[in-house]
């Protein structure tokens, strides 16, 4: 076996990891999609052309529903207003605005009432739909939850559409090899864009001990095959939904009281409870849908917090989750890691 490419470890146990990525190199890849195209979202700077929304029930307020509005935007970056609010501002995707990822991602800027929760699902789309200045309205810190995962929000993005704002996009990669370790023999690695190549490569595995087993996905980052994993579920196993619906109602962090057997995948240790989506069926039994979600919506969410341009090169990403994600993102910023592709 040949050596992994660590690189510069900046958190975690070398010989942790490097157990982690001896499982990790011998899982096997069950599915692949790459392109040949070196620059799949183009060369321009782009923003929203119009207005849409898109509708749900609340994730953590059942009782009502959550509108989520897209719109253009002439400031750099993602932004997030609150229509409820008075005299505060927009709060920037931007991972020097996470309040907490222990659960969801949550993004807060100045008061504390100033959040919006579980904002992987939609932040996701900044880099998954390749548009780089957006506002995003809404009255509320709970997001709309949907059946189709984020399918809901993909078409909102199309309705409005993407328009040039004739500048040039900003590409960002790491300046060496990094990876972090964590504490479960999981692990995420950034290596460094090849020159000319403008390519988010994503090598992801995830590993449970129940129904889902073993998944492995190595894909580029493309509209196509974001639009793909956008439709992949949330999963849960029956222990977890069963606390969300019980004592869970009583703990802020876990009151996702919006889940139902219809927005969530719920898997137990021989089978699945509720019946994953078609588009990911594996065989019998078998669905990818876990791997797509951790890839496309949980870990691109994560690198779509680094706000200084569109982020490129290689993930390795292993066992891994928000708060391993997010805590990387953070310490490129805090050792002064990222550096702008010519």
């Amino acid at each position: 076996m040949a050596e992994p490419l660590i690189g510069r470890l900046v958190a975690g146990e070398e010989s942790s990891v490097r157990k982690a990525y001896e499982a990790f190199e011998v899982q096997p890849v069950t599915e692949k999609r790459l392109t040949d195209n070196l620059e799949p979202f183009g060369s321009g700077e782009t923003t929203l052309g119009g207005v849409a929304s898109a509708e749900g029930v609340g994730t953590f307020e059942r009782k009502k529903n959550s509108v989520l509005t897209f719109g253009p935007s002439n400031i750099k970056g993602w932004w997030i207003h609150r229509t409820d609010l008075h005299e505060q501002l927009d709060v920037k995707v931007s991972v020097r605005n996470v309040w907490t990822s222990a659960r969801n991602i949550v993004l807060r800027a100045g008061s504390p009432h100033n959040y919006l929760r579980m904002v992987e699902h939609i932040v996701a789309l900044r880099l998954g739909m390749g548009v780089d200045n957006v506002r995003l309205d809404i009255a509320s810190g709970d997001p709309p939850l949907f059946d189709r995962s984020s399918l809901d929000l993909v078409e909102a993005v199309q309705r409005a559409g993407i328009v040039q704002t004739g500048r040039p996009a900003r590409y960002v990669t790491v300046k060496e090899p990094v990876t972090i370790g964590g504490s479960r023999g999981d692990f995420v690695t950034l290596l460094p864009a090849e020159k000319g190549d403008k390519r988010l490569h994503l090598d992801v595995a995830i590993s449970w001990d129940t129904v889902i087993g073993q998944q492995r996905l190595q894909v580029d980052l493309t509209p196509e095959t974001f639009i793909h994993g956008a439709g992949a579920r949330t999963n849960a196993t029956q222990t977890q939904y069963f606390f969300s619906k019980t004592i869970g109602k009583l703990l802020a962090d876990v009151r996702n009281m919006g889940y139902t057997k219809n927005n969530i995948l719920i898997h137990g240790k021989k089978g699945f409870v509720t019946t994953p989506r078609p588009e990911f069926a594996m065989g019998e039994n078998q669905s990818s849908e876990p791997v797509w979600h951790r890839t496309m919506l949980d870990l691109v969410a994560a690198i779509a917090l680094v706000d200084r341009g569109r982020f490129i090169g290689t993930v390795k990403s292993y066992r891994a989750g928000h708060t391993l994600d997010v805590r990387l993102m953070t310490l490129l910023y805090m050792l002064d890691l990222l550096e702008v592709v010519e």
